[in-house]
């Protein structure tokens, strides 16, 4: 019979950008503080480079073990990927920003332990953000057709144009529903939390992280009508391929690209999983004015 302390004792996962300067200096700390805090701790393989001794767990089979707590060390780009990977347990993460813009993971370094302490003492504010389901799809209900895929996101998929491509043709709908075709470079559907990524370089509206919506936003379309749209969350999204060639890709949260053929179809629907980000406290407002400098004065 299992001892209740083995019963009681909880597990976190420690995640990590690779060949970020400094993380070596920081994982003896927090392991200590883990582990006198009653945490049995695993790392992914990208952390194993930075230490030794710890009990390794590839990060895509992370969602295998029964998660109290994830600790990412890095960027946005980390912490999305740590999402993806632990989404199915429903683990909170908190995000360490040692990147440059820190959206997602914009608790600082000198604020990590004061955090754990936090988290410890039960006083640290959670935020749940939504994920996306994407599945890629080729063929139709008449001939048959095949998944081709199926994704969690964070963030966005975007069906693209490659680089030396011609404009292409997307046919949208919401709900079986056909919307419009457009004639652009391409389109982005993006959750509330992508809102801020390339949907809103590409002119999108910016949406806060509790928003129930999706947002749908053409890349440089040819006709000036074609506007983002925020359709919500409830709905099911579908962006067919007409290109007579290869000349397309899907990308998922700004992973390397899934090529697509004409006919192809990407649809999308808010997931049953969420993500859930320990938060510092800051406004999303405050997070958007020192992020994005909304509100100081141009020079």
């Amino acid at each position: 019979m299992a001892s209740p302390q083995a019963s009681s004792q909880k597990t976190a996962a420690v995640i990590a950008r690779p060949n970020l300067p400094g993380v070596a200096q920081i994982l003896p700390g927090l392991f200590q503080w883990l582990g006198e805090h009653g945490y049995k701790v695993i790392i992914d393989v990208e952390t194993a480079a930075y230490t030794s001794g710890q009990q390794v767990v590839p990060r895509q089979e992370m969602a295998s073990h029964a998660l109290d707590l994830v600790v990412v060390l890095g960027g946005d780009g980390t912490l999305l990927s740590a999402a993806r990977a632990t989404a199915a347990v429903d683990a909170p993460l908190l995000g360490v920003n040692l990147g440059s813009l820190g959206f997602l993971t914009e608790v600082p370094m000198q604020s990590l332990y004061p955090m754990l302490e936090a988290i410890a003492q039960g006083r640290a504010a959670v935020e749940h953000r939504s994920l996306m389901q994407v599945q890629l799809l080729r063929g139709d209900a008449v001939r048959g057709e095949t998944v081709r895929g199926s994704y969690l996101v964070f963030n966005d998929a975007v069906v693209n144009k490659t680089a030396v491509a011609r404009l292409n043709t997307y046919d949208l709908y919401i709900d079986k529903v056909f919307v419009s075709s457009y004639r652009a470079d391409g389109m982005i559907v993006a959750t509330p939390t992508g809102s801020t990524a390339y949907s809103l370089s590409a002119g999108g509206p910016v949406l806060m992280p509790t928003v129930k919506g999706l947002v749908i936003t053409p890349v440089a379309p040819h006709s000036l009508t074609h506007r983002p749209l925020v359709v919500p969350d409830s709905v099911e999204i579908e962006i067919v391929l007409r290109s007579e060639e290869e000349l397309a890709y899907l990308s998922l949260d700004g992973q390397p690209g899934l090529d697509l053929c004409d006919g192809d179809r990407v649809r999308c629907r808010c997931s049953e999983h969420q993500v859930k980000l320990f938060r510092t406290g800051a406004d999303f407002f405050q997070v958007l004015r020192t992020k994005l400098k909304w509100g100081e004065r141009q020079i």
